[in-house]
Formats: C-alpha cells, sequence, structure tokens
C-alpha cells in the first residue's frame, strides 16, 4: 500500500503521532530529496531504507514503485515539507496506485497554504491556491490579474527573489487591494505582513525577505456573495 505522509513545513515539532507510527512501520520510503528527509527521520530516531522520487524521475519510477506495493512492500510516500503532491512531487505515484487498484492512505498534517490562509485574516470559506507563480514576468502579470478578479482569497508560493517584482505588479493591477505576504511559516522568524501592494512593496525594498513565501491575494469586497446567497 501507499501512505502518503505530510511533513512539517518549519517546525519539526509539528510532525503528528500518526505521521511517526506511518514511517515506523513503512518498509520504503520514497522521498523528494532523500538527504532532507534523512535528517527528518534521524531526528524521530527511525532507520528506513529510501528511494529518490523527485520531480525529474517521478514518471519512470511509479511503475517500479507500483510493482513493489503490488507484491506487498508498504511504501511512505514524503516530500520536503508539507503534503505530497501540492506544488511537490507524488500526484503521479498515486494516480498509477489509483488505477492499478492498490490501495492509497492519505495522513492529514501540515499545509503552508492552510497556514497562511487562516493567518492572513481573509476569508477563509472559500479560496484559490495558484501554486507557484510563472517565472515569465508576462505570465506572472496574467495570472495575478486573472487572481485579484476572483471572489475569493488567492494564494501562491513565490520565491523570496521575486517576490519585489511580484509586489510591483499587483501596485500595477490593485495598487490598494489588501495582501499579506506570509514568511517563514512555523519558523523562528515566522512573519505574517499585511498591507497594500504599496506598502509591502516599500517595506520589502528596505528589508529583501528571506525563506519560504506564500503571498495571499483578498477578494474585492464589492465580489464576496451576500452571506444568505452563500448560505
Amino acid at each position: 500500500m501507499l501512505s502518503v505522509v505530510p511533513t512539517p513545513i518549519g517546525n519539526r515539532q509539528d510532525i503528528t503521532l500518526r505521521a511517526i507510527e506511518t514511517l515506523q512501520s513503512a518498509d520504503l520510503v520514497a522521498a523528494e530529496d532523500t538527504r532532507h528527509s534523512g535528517l527528518l527521520l534521524q531526528h524521530l530516531g527511525i532507520k528506513k531504507p529510501f528511494v529518490s522520487l523527485h520531480g525529474h524521475n517521478e514518471a519512470s519510477r511509479c511503475s517500479e514503485l507500483a510493482d513493489l506495493m503490488a507484491n506487498g512492500t508498504h511504501v511512505a510516500l514524503i516530500t520536503d515539507a508539507g503534503m505530497p503532491g501540492i506544488s511537490d512531487p507524488g500526484h503521479r505515484l498515486i494516480r498509477t496506485c489509483i488505477e492499478r487498484g492498490l490501495p492509497v492512505s492519505v495522513l492529514p498534517g501540515p499545509s503552508a497554504v492552510l497556514t497562511a490562509l487562516v493567518g492572513s485574516g481573509f476569508p477563509c470559506d472559500r479560496f484559490f491556491f495558484g501554486g507557484f507563480l510563472p517565472v515569465k514576468s508576462g505570465r506572472r502579470a496574467r495570472e495575478l490579474t486573472e487572481a485579484s478578479a476572483r471572489d475569493e482569497t488567492a494564494i501562491f508560493f513565490e520565491s523570496p527573489h521575486r517576490l519585489e517584482k511580484t509586489l510591483a505588479a499587483l501596485v500595477e493591477i490593485i495598487p490598494n487591494r489588501s495582501v499579506c505576504v506570509a514568511r517563514e511559516l512555523t519558523k523562528t522568524f515566522e512573519e505574517f505582513r499585511r498591507g497594500t501592494p504599496v506598502e509591502l512593496l516599500a517595506h520589502f525594498q528596505k528589508h529583501p525577505p528571506k525563506g519560504e513565501i506564500t503571498l495571499l491575494i483578498a477578494p474585492e469586497p464589492k465580489k464576496r456573495r451576500p452571506a444568505a446567497e452563500e448560505e
């Protein structure tokens, strides 16, 4: 069988008891980065054989792992942080197992998307997650324009090296909209910085951002559905 195991997005204490038990019982761990995940398992006092499963080899590795599982091997799937398959490898392996009728168990656990959404203070009842923003400026601007027109909170992952360019694009598109930059979630220097794109751009130009970043865009107030309609 396949067990999909979320891992901490920063604070190692966020690993669940069920995740630990699953990693202990698995025969094999499929990891995005075996060196990174090896440190986590070492911290947990767990010794297991590893096999790499990342964006460059997932397509070829799926059949191999599915064959092992069909013969009784229990595989635990983990990535560097958070839920496998969410802007991380794992989707193809899960689909392969489903197509071959192999059991798949998904454990709940840490998620940068939901942690950032709740901490932003923006509406949580409906939201859009767009994964990593495009690298090219034209595609990024189109993605942000579409996000700004939605009637729910929009969430993206962004590189700290491109955050200023993204905020500058938002200054042109929605200069007065509420935006939140959630940085280094669950870690020592966790930060939720909220404001307009103009305010946030000015701040990060003076204080270059570091670490993992989740960007959230609040919906335009007039586009929010009336409470009666939502009910």
